[in-house]
């Protein structure tokens, strides 16, 4: 397939700069089978059923955006320099991988100070990208990112504004628990305590697993014919619990339905060979359309960039045809897109009568 078939025109005025407040007060477009309905997050009561199981990804995103300066000195005297760093991901020896802008102002062995109690030497340069060594690590560089660093919020809202303080909040799920992520699971971040409440009260179950989103998820597709992109890899892990509870689940007749994109290429890596297992590594899955989906029966989602890689992802679920239509109705219904946007529940069938 190519690039433009998965393109549609999106009016800049629906791309959303802050969440709608309460979490699960967003606009829900339940796609069933072939049919549509406007609806809430709240309203998932509706369309879930007892012995249906959320997939929920519990990564935790770090503070990745530092601003600090590098000093130096020349013939001229003392000098410095702005330094913006975006961290990527830890590496093994220690240090960090990091897009570090200006990167020709800064040369190996050199200091950035972020903070009175965070600094980073870069070490290497490696593809475009450095390899920082932190001052500190473990709770103290937790602590001193925290206090440091600002959410790595999405371009397409960092454009349009700066990360602040409320960001913090904003662009973390209530059940984030383990750090590492420099992206949000955004299906995610619908979800409040009461909607939770709610659903557990439904007789819907929860599964937690985690994939550490990488900056990569907003790179664009820059070949046309599909077939030939290469995906990002992502960190990820399914535990012998989570695997276990979703067997039963379809065993017992139950829907599996990942929340999120993320917790989706997840749960399918898991399950290549056809029944998931327990699993744990790098995954580079890349879904388009044509792709067999062993565990999963449905997707919420929020509504996604044109011509990327989470569009495939959708119209291998559903159809293009009919992802087609379904943004076509979100565009015209005034649908808010992207991370901080409204969502979609995402049934390939619908509903059989009790």
């Amino acid at each position: 397939m190519k690039l433009s078939d998965f393109d549609f025109d999106l009016p800049e005025i629906l791309i959303a700069t802050r969440p709608a407040n309460p979490r699960s007060s967003a606009r829900l477009l339940v796609a069933e089978g072939a049919a549509l309905h406007d609806r809430r997050v709240t309203d998932l009561t509706d369309w879930l059923r007892p012995g249906d199981r959320l997939v929920l990804n519990d990564t935790r995103v770090i503070p990745a955006r530092l601003s600090g300066v590098r000093h130096r000195a020349s013939a001229q005297g003392a000098v410095q320099a702005k330094i913006e760093v975006t961290l990527l991901e830890p590496r093994g020896d220690g240090t960090w991988s990091a897009l570090i802008k200006p990167l020709r102002k800064l040369k190996i062995g050199e200091e950035v100070v972020f903070s009175d109690d965070l600094r980073a030497t870069l070490e290497a340069v490696e593809d475009g990208q450095g390899h920082l060594r932190f001052n500190c690590a473990g709770d103290d560089f937790d602590a001193a990112l925290n206090a440091a660093g600002a959410m790595p919020l999405p371009p397409y809202i960092a454009a349009k504004r700066a990360a602040d303080a409320q960001d913090m909040t904003d662009y973390q799920t209530v059940f984030a628990r383990h750090a590492g992520a420099v992206a949000a699971p955004t299906a995610s971040l619908h979800f409040d305590e009461p909607l939770l409440e709610a659903l557990a009260a439904k007789g819907v179950s929860f599964s937690h697993v985690t994939l550490h989103v990488g900056a990569g998820t907003f790179l664009p597709v820059k070949v046309d014919d599909i077939s030939e992109h290469k995906m990002h890899a992502e960190w990820g892990r399914v535990s012998a619990k989570a695997a276990e509870e979703i067997a039963v689940t379809r065993a017992a007749g139950g829907r599996v339905i990942p929340v999120g994109t993320t917790a989706l290429r997840l749960i399918e890596t898991a399950a290549r060979e056809g029944e998931i297992t327990a699993w744990e590594g790098d995954t580079d899955i890349f879904i388009t359309p044509g792709f067999k989906f062993n565990v999963t029966d449905g997707l919420m989602t929020n509504f996604h960039l044109p011509k990327s890689t989470l569009m495939m992802l959708v119209s291998a679920l559903m159809g293009v045809q009919r992802v087609k239509d379904i943004y076509a109705h979100a565009i015209g219904e005034g649908y808010r897109f992207f991370s901080y946007g409204d969502s979609s529940l995402l049934l390939p069938e619908a509903q059989k009568p009790a």
